[in-house]
C-alpha cells in the first residue's frame, strides 16, 4: 500500500482529484485530497493574511499530525509550488514528488516567476473583502484550464473559486534545497503547458527521474483520469 497526498492548483479543492482519488483507494492505497485554505469548501477561511506559506502549512501539518510516512505528494498547477515547499519542510515523510503539469520552483521565486503568463491575468484580480482574488470562474475558465470538450467540463466549472492572488505573488522559502534535491521526483508535462514555459528555465521540466507527457488540456486529471491514475499508480 502507497500513500498519496493530491495537492489541487489554483481555483480548484480537494473535488477534483474524485476520479483519480476513488481509483487509487479501490486500488488499496491511502489517499488524502485536502483542499487548501481559501478555497472550494473551505473558501470560507479567506483573510488577506493568507498566502504561499499558508497553503505550505496545510501541507506540512497533515504530513505531520497523520503522521504519514513513504508518501508520494503529488501537485498539480499551481500545487507544485506547494508540494514543493511542503516537502522541504517534511522531507523525511517524502517518497517520492510527482509534478502533474505543475510549477517546478526554487528558493526564492513566486509562482508568478515560473508561470508568467499569468501576469496576463494580474489586471483581471478584484478586491473582496480585503482579498485580492484572481482566476475567477467566469467564461475564460474553460480555456485557462484546458478543459475544452471534457464531459467534466461544466460539473468542474460549477466548483471552481476565484483564487487568493497573494499566493501568486509570495516567494518561495527553502530551509534545505540540497535535500529537497535528493527526493526523486516525477515530471508529467502537458505539450502546450511546456511549450508556454519561460526558455530559459523549461530545462527543468525535462530533468527528473521519469518525465512523461500527456497530450490533453492542463487539467489533466479530469481530461484524462485514468492516464494520471496509471501513472501514480506506477509511481506507487
Amino acid at each position: 500500500m502507497t500513500t498519496f497526498v493530491l495537492v489541487h492548483g489554483g481555483g480548484h479543492g480537494g473535488w477534483c482529484w474524485a476520479l483519480v482519488r476513488r481509483a487509487l483507494q479501490n486500488a488499496g492505497h491511502e489517499v488524502f485530497a485536502p483542499t487548501l485554505t481559501g478555497l472550494a469548501d473551505r473558501s470560507h477561511l479567506l483573510s488577506p493574511e493568507l498566502g504561499l506559506g499558508t497553503h505550505i502549512t496545510d501541507i506540512a501539518a497533515l504530513l505531520k499530525f497523520e503522521d504519514l510516512h513513504d508518501v508520494v505528494l503529488v501537485g498539480h498547477s499551481y500545487g507544485g509550488m506547494v508540494v514543493t515547499g511542503a516537502a522541504d519542510r517534511e522531507a523525511h515523510r517524502i517518497e517520492r514528488l510527482v509534478y502533474l503539469d505543475a510549477a517546478i520552483p526554487q528558493d526564492g521565486e513566486a509562482l508568478i516567476d515560473v508561470s508568467p503568463g499569468l501576469l496576463l491575468l494580474a489586471g483581471t484580480t478584484r478586491m473582496v473583502d480585503g482579498v485580492e482574488l484572481g482566476l475567477w470562474p467566469d467564461a475564460a475558465a474553460g480555456e485557462i484550464y484546458g478543459l475544452g470538450t471534457c464531459p467534466l467540463k461544466d460539473w468542474a466549472l460549477e466548483r471552481l473559486t476565484p483564487h487568493p492572488w497573494k499566493t501568486v505573488t509570495d516567494k518561495l522559502i527553502l530551509n534545505d534545497p540540497a535535500r529537497l534535491a535528493q527526493i526523486p521526483r516525477t515530471i508529467v508535462n502537458c505539450p502546450t503547458s511546456l511549450a508556454n514555459r519561460p526558455e530559459a528555465l523549461r530545462h527543468r521540466w525535462l530533468q527528473a527521474e521519469t518525465v512523461l507527457s500527456l497530450d490533453t488540456g492542463h487539467d489533466l486529471m479530469l481530461t484524462a483520469p485514468q492516464s494520471v491514475i496509471d501513472i501514480l499508480l506506477k509511481a506507487a
